[in-house]
């Protein structure tokens, strides 16, 4: 998908209807998918679609707009004038921010910062090499989110990762901005947007630590970002003749520089590096941090003497009179007695603390909200220290946000699990049971006979001995150990309900106590009760049709299937199972994903398959030599049957010959659910298992911790996109395991 809108719209330019519902929709999947799967699915996606916002040179253009400045008048740290990848990646940064704000810090720290890791990462060759066009996009997508995370990360998590981002980020990226040897796709205008970016990003790390943190912690970095200068220019000193001799064809030339390194230079790469770090350049970088930085700038940058003549020949270029070095500096506000009201805005005093903020005043940092300079220089009032965005209400430019304490942000067992989802690959298809507890379910007063999530996973039900049957959310809440109540109480049963489930087609929920009543989720209002023809004869299994079908299928005592749609009154087929047999009462139903065929396994271990919509029974056979007790279909025509024999089968629907046959050592699998190509048993002896359709025999069995659950195991249902775990026991609680 791609987006071409803005971000913030205007009366002038209004945001397409359609973009406006795309980013309602992430947000609204986002929230109702919950972590793990927003995660993996929705927020892996938008990372990437964020790179292909800066792809090309079209989308490396600074925005046109008429009255405004150049491109490095920016007005303070954050661009005043974006590059049209910001407005196109405006809509993903807000999708992915609203993630964040959903489930907490964590999604910054884990997810997006190393993926950011990924982006800037060197390629594995050690030669010099040309980026290609996704890679220079890759790197200012990453520096515009990193800013971005920078905002909303608290003073305590960004103090602790501060090593990760100077070495994983702001480094990396430096070795790209500032290489004599690595050329961009889009040349100059690519470096120099990646460049302004940049020093957007260490100057607003630099307000957030303090003096005394960048020094022990940036370094490096804004070493690093102002020696670039003092290559190029002693590269301009020796007239750019390098010498070709001693080297050989295709060998880049070798040039030691004044600090006694010696570095490979492109030649082909200088008028780029020219074009980029230019006298403007400089005075764009130095006047911010000289002004951040104060007296620590001579510690930990060798070279400032250099970049600050830069500077000042800029700004005796464009101002004549304005030659005196103090005359470099931007005006700042009068805040208090630390700053100079005549002597250019740069502190007096360097007794500065290591809190986060921007301008000094007393013992703290605050950021003016109201500073409006008169005389904001040629280039604007560029630090940021005081002016500019920085002091304004809008959230881009805001110096610090608080990400909002919300329900469903990740902490205890959920962030667990969560860091454990996010690193396993989309291609694993295979089910992992952890026996993380992530929620709990108590309410029912008997034991849970039966649970069934709904096809969209954020709420299931259960129906229970206390003839009653619940519908839960299944939102992320707390850290593992909360307990959530149902959202609706159905409470019409007269008996022990032993089925439940979702007629899909209507969003109709069916359950049955030996009558089949039929009702309405969000209002627990009783659309139709299906009573057995006679009291002798009760129903005894149910089971309801894939859609669009919007037809139950029902076994009484006598052997029959009858089938009810829940449109019409009346039955719409009825069937004998029998075939003059007595194979006993039917124990199980279930129906094929494509609704073509049903089967039916009884207490003798027989097992009937026939055709829906003609009503021939396709096969019959002896499956088992005990009870059946569950019954699934399986696309691809095949079946999964388990017994009080302690057998869990799989069988092709017309071959004589299961496919698969386990056994289990001590209990019989009574409940069971599929993933994929695998099924996950369970047995009374709380034994959790996972075992596979297409492999030989096999089976991994767990058996589940007191600690995280209680009771004994009554019923299991799967949510195979989420890849939990429902698990029904006989004291009525309900547990969320993964």
């Amino acid at each position: 998908m791609l987006v071409r809108v803005v971000l913030s719209p205007t009366p002038s330019f209004p945001e397409p209807s359609a973009l406006y519902t795309a980013c309602k929709m992430v947000r609204w999947l986002s929230a109702k998918l919950g972590p793990t799967v927003a995660s993996r699915h929705v927020a892996r996606n938008l990372l990437r679609l964020l790179t292909s916002c800066y792809v090309g040179p079209t989308r490396q253009q600074f925005t046109v707009s008429s009255g405004e400045s150049p491109p490095l008048s920016a007005g303070n740290i954050y661009q005043k004038r974006p590059v049209l990848g910001d407005i196109v990646s405006g809509p993903v940064l807000s999708c992915l921010l609203h993630i964040a704000r959903l489930y907490g810090e964590p999604v910054l720290t884990y997810q997006y910062l190393p993926y950011i890791s990924y982006l800037v990462a060197p390629g594995s060759a050690s030669g010099p090499s040309r980026l290609n066009s996704r890679k220079e996009a890759g790197l200012l997508a990453a520096v515009t989110l990193t800013q971005k995370i920078i905002v909303y990360l608290s003073d305590t998590t960004l103090m602790d990762i501060l090593p990760r981002i100077s070495h994983e980020v702001l480094l990396p990226v430096l070795s790209f901005l500032t290489s004599l040897v690595t050329g961009f796709p889009s040349g100059a205008q690519a470096r120099t947007i990646l460049c302004v970016k940049t020093i957007s990003l260490i100057a607003l790390i630099c307000l957030r630590i303090g003096q005394e943190m960048v020094q022990q912690h940036l370094s490096e970095p804004v070493a690093t970002f102002f020696q670039v200068f003092s290559q190029l220019h002693e590269l301009r000193q020796q007239d750019l003749k390098l010498d070709a001799t001693g080297r050989g064809e295709g060998q880049l030339p070798q040039v030691v520089f004044s600090d006694g390194q010696q570095r490979p230079v492109d030649p082909a790469l200088l008028d780029e590096l020219q074009k980029v770090f230019t006298l403007e350049m400089a005075y764009t970088i130095y006047v911010p941090f000289s002004c951040l930085l104060g007296d620590i700038i001579r510690k930990i940058i060798p070279n400032h003497e250099l970049v600050g003549e830069l500077a000042g020949l800029y700004l005796e270029s464009i101002s004549p009179s304005s030659r005196n070095p103090a005359s470099v500096e931007p005006t700042v506000p009068s805040t208090g007695p630390e700053w100079d009201p005549q002597g250019g805005g740069c502190p007096q005093d360097d007794g500065h603390s290591g809190t986060f903020g921007s301008v000094l005043v007393g013992n703290r940092i605050q950021i003016p909200n109201d500073f409006r300079p008169e005389n904001s220089g040629p280039l604007g009032p560029i630090s940021g220290v005081g002016g500019g965005g920085l002091g304004s209400g809008s959230d881009d430019n805001a110096l610090k946000q608080e990400l909002p304490r919300s329900i469903h942000g990740l902490s205890g067992n959920w962030l667990a699990y969560w860091q454990y989802e996010i690193g396993v690959s989309q291609q694993d298809a295979h089910f992992h049971f952890h026996q993380i507890r992530l929620q709990s379910f108590p309410g029912h007063s008997g034991a849970v006979k039966c649970v069934a999530p709904l096809s969209s996973e954020d709420f299931f039900l259960s129906g229970s001995k206390d003839r009653t049957v619940r519908l839960w959310p299944l939102y992320n809440y707390g850290d593992g150990t909360s307990e959530t109540a149902p959202r609706l109480v159905y409470t019409q049963h007269r008996k022990s309900v032993f089925f439940v489930g979702q007629l899909e087609a209507p969003q109709h929920v069916v359950s049955c106590d030996g009558a089949v009543h039929v009702w309405d989720p969000f209002t627990g209002k009783t659309l139709r009760t299906v009573e057995p023809l006679d009291s002798r004869v009760p129903l005894t299994a149910v089971a309801v049709m894939p859609a669009p079908h919007t037809s139950i299928t029902m076994a009484s005592s006598d052997s029959t299937l009858r089938f009810v749609d829940c449109r019409k009154p009346g039955l719409q087929h009825e069937f004998r199972l029998g075939g003059g047999l007595n194979p006993g009462l039917v124990r199980a139903l279930a129906v094929s994903p494509s609704g073509r065929s049903v089967v039916a396994g009884f207490s003798s271990g027989f097992m009937v398959l026939l055709d829906t919509r003609t009503g021939l029974v396709l096969r019959g056979w002896p499956a088992h030599e005990g009870d059946i007790l569950q019954i699934k279909a399986v696309e691809g025509s095949v079946l999964v049957s388990s017994s009080s024999d302690h057998s869990l089968t799989v069988w092709k629907e017309l071959e004589q010959k299961p496919t698969h046959h386990y056994k289990s050592a001590s209990d019989p699998i009574h409940t069971f659910d599929l993933y994929g190509s695998e099924v996950v048993t369970g047995t009374v002896s709380n034994k959790i298992g996972v075992c596979s359709l297409l492999e030989p025999p096999s089976q991994a069995t767990t058996k589940l911790s007191s600690e995280n659950f209680r009771g004994t195991l009554t019923s299991l249902a799967l949510l195979p996109t989420k890849r939990h775990l429902l698990l029904g026991s006989d004291n009525g609680v309900i547990r969320l395991l993964a």
